[in-house]
């Protein structure tokens, strides 16, 4: 049998070595393309996980998870009786997400949210600057900001990504300006201050105590910074907590000031410029403190506006605590004279001499304030009158050093101890050596006979006045004011200066001769118990005179000791300052009636 081949199947062509070459040139070409595109992946993908990774990671996770820091509520200062002089408010603060945008979309919205809040946009932007576009937490530009800008923030929300609106509690103090000396006030930190407090545990945008009390009880007031890890959707609404670190409120502190014999004080003072200090004389509790002009701590809870702070500064030093600040003290510095006199046994108590209308000392005459003496008189006599003839012949008599030492053991020329030791001055106790140095001076006689009278180089604070007050009142026992309540006993707070019984006897009845006789009859009255004190008028030459007044009750066992200076008010202690501390002891005894004490003339 024949094969037959098949016709059909069509026979393959013959491949050249042209058509090989272009075949292995395009597959060559083509795993080139393939090659530069996976480099190029390649290349983007290592640039965003080793260049940005860190950013795209947080990037992601802060999409759907975001950290809310949480202030902790301050604590809050009470006073003696528990009633509230600062505590907290419900507000609403404005914070920023770093994170939230990239470096180049924040300005856009920085100008959208600056025309909103009324803030500059360099200073929202320099506070994000400050803390990195990379910061993983919120950032606050803004604190107690109206309802009326809550409001315009939701409407524009669309157009201010990573802006968020959040509550919570800001300082406030109910009484408004009422002690705000030595309340104090709080503010944010500043650039400087935040640094000061490296370490501390503070972060930018807290607030801080900026003096008085808030600034002395810090660490107490200040509480714990807590926070919340929350998962949010695309449009940033909170979907679940997933975990919280809980805030700790500051600690409460109570102090030793009286809000109703605070706010009797300040009436008593008005507009006047100067400063009114109550303490106790056995502990030396400061029951008020009073400094004039003032100022509206609340102000500082929010941004304050250039027009109110141009305001606060037109006025005198709203800021400075005159309580705390040094004046000549002028006749109250007898006290210390007089004991200086007696306790160096230059003077006995029986001491009698003659007082003139004025006095020539080293070719100057030094006047008596009435023009015309008081005729004889002992230690008990010239307290009473305040005769400065007298005490020109006790300085000449004794000397410069009795006087010098004696001024320091009453506590003047350092500060008291009180809390607010930052704001507070040690005052002035001139010597020879002093002298020599800041004036290039010798001591002369007539340096002594000014300092007899509470003039010349020395200084003393209303509180340094107050304190040596309450060693005449207690039976010679320096205290050391202070503002923390507690229930330590007196011995804790004071120590004897050891003064012989005749001193104390006589320091009380010239004291109490002020008052019934004398130049401070203004509280001899029905009712108030005895009230023992003394005037003083301090001449400065050209701006009026400082004028003082400092007084204890009750007389046969003292419950307080007030103490009222005029700064530049022009006439004289009994007439300006004398009726100051008549209220605040009428204010006292109104809410500390004791039947041994008062109606007893």
């Amino acid at each position: 049998m024949a094969l037959l081949h098949s016709s059909s199947a069509p026979a393959l062509p013959k491949q050249t070595g042209r058509n090989v070459g272009r075949q292995n040139q395009s597959m060559v070409l083509l795993l080139l393309l393939v090659g530069l595109i996976l480099a190029g992946l390649g290349g983007r993908l290592a640039y965003l996980q080793l260049v940005e990774g860190d950013r795209n990671r947080q990037l992601a996770e802060t999409n759907r998870i975001r950290l809310i820091p949480k202030h902790p509520e301050r604590g809050k200062i009470v006073d003696r009786k528990g009633r509230i002089l600062a505590g907290s408010r419900l507000s609403h603060s404005v914070y920023l997400q770093p994170l939230a945008q990239k470096k180049v979309d924040w300005p856009k919205t920085l100008q959208r949210l600056s025309h909103i809040l009324n803030i500059p946009v360099q200073d929202i932007e320099r506070r994000l600057q400050q803390e990195g576009y990379s910061f993983p937490y919120m950032v606050r530009i803004a604190r107690g900001i109206s309802p009326q800008k809550v409001t315009a923030l939701e409407e524009y929300r669309s157009e201010l990504a990573g802006v968020e609106v959040d509550a919570e509690a800001v300082r406030d103090y109910p009484n408004g300006d009422l002690g705000a000396h030595v309340i104090g006030y709080t503010g944010e930190l500043s650039d400087q201050e935040l640094q000061r407090h490296q370490g501390e545990g503070y972060r930018l945008g807290d607030v801080i105590g900026q003096m008085g009390i808030e600034a002395a009880f810090e660490k107490q007031l200040r509480g714990e910074w807590g926070g919340q890890q929350v998962e949010v959707d695309g449009a940033g609404d909170v979907l679940k907590i997933l975990g919280e670190k809980e805030t700790h409120a500051g600690k409460d502190v109570t102090v030793t000031l009286d809000l109703d014999l605070q706010k009797a004080a300040e009436a008593a003072l008005g507009d006047r410029e100067g400063a009114i200090v109550a303490l106790d004389p056995h502990t030396g509790a400061i029951l008020t403190m009073v400094s004039r002009p003032g100022f509206d701590p609340n102000l500082f809870t929010t941004r304050m506006s250039d027009e109110t702070w141009k305001q606060l500064q037109s006025q005198d030093h709203p800021f400075l605590n005159r309580a705390l600040q040094s004046y000549p003290p002028a006749s109250t510095f007898k006290i210390v004279t007089t004991t200086a006199a007696l306790e160096s046994g230059k003077f006995s108590p029986d001491t009698v001499l003659n007082t003139y209308p004025s006095l020539k000392v080293g070719g100057i005459d030094f006047g008596e304030w009435n023009h015309a003496g008081f005729g004889p008189q002992g230690f008990v006599g010239a307290l009473t009158w305040s005769s400065d003839t007298f005490f020109y012949q006790i300085g000449m008599g004794m000397g410069e050093k009795p006087l010098i030492e004696w001024t320091h053991r009453y506590g003047f020329g350092q500060k008291t101890g009180v809390e607010l030791a930052a704001e507070e001055s040690p005052g002035l106790v001139p010597d020879a050596a002093w002298k020599q140095k800041e004036v290039k001076q010798e001591w002369f006689v007539g340096d002594t006979v000014n300092m007899t009278i509470g003039q010349g180089y020395v200084e003393a604070s209303p509180l340094q006045v107050a304190a040596m007050f309450a060693i005449a009142a207690n039976g010679g026992y320096r205290v050391k004011p202070h503002l923390l309540k507690d229930n330590e006993s007196a011995q804790n707070w004071r120590e004897p200066l050891n003064l012989n019984p005749d001193t104390i006897r006589i320091l009380r009845e010239g004291l109490r001769g002020v008052i019934s006789t004398g130049t401070g009859q203004a509280l001899n009255v029905s009712s108030l118990p005895p009230v023992a004190g003394k005037s003083g008028t301090a001449e400065d030459l050209g701006q009026g005179s400082h004028t003082w007044f400092g007084a204890f009750a009750p007389y046969d066992k003292p419950e307080i000791v007030v103490v009222a200076m005029g700064e530049f008010s022009g006439g004289s202690g009994g007439s300006v300052t004398a009726p100051m501390v008549r209220q605040v002891l009428e204010a006292y005894f109104k809410s500390n009636p004791s039947e041994k004490s008062v109606g007893k003339r």
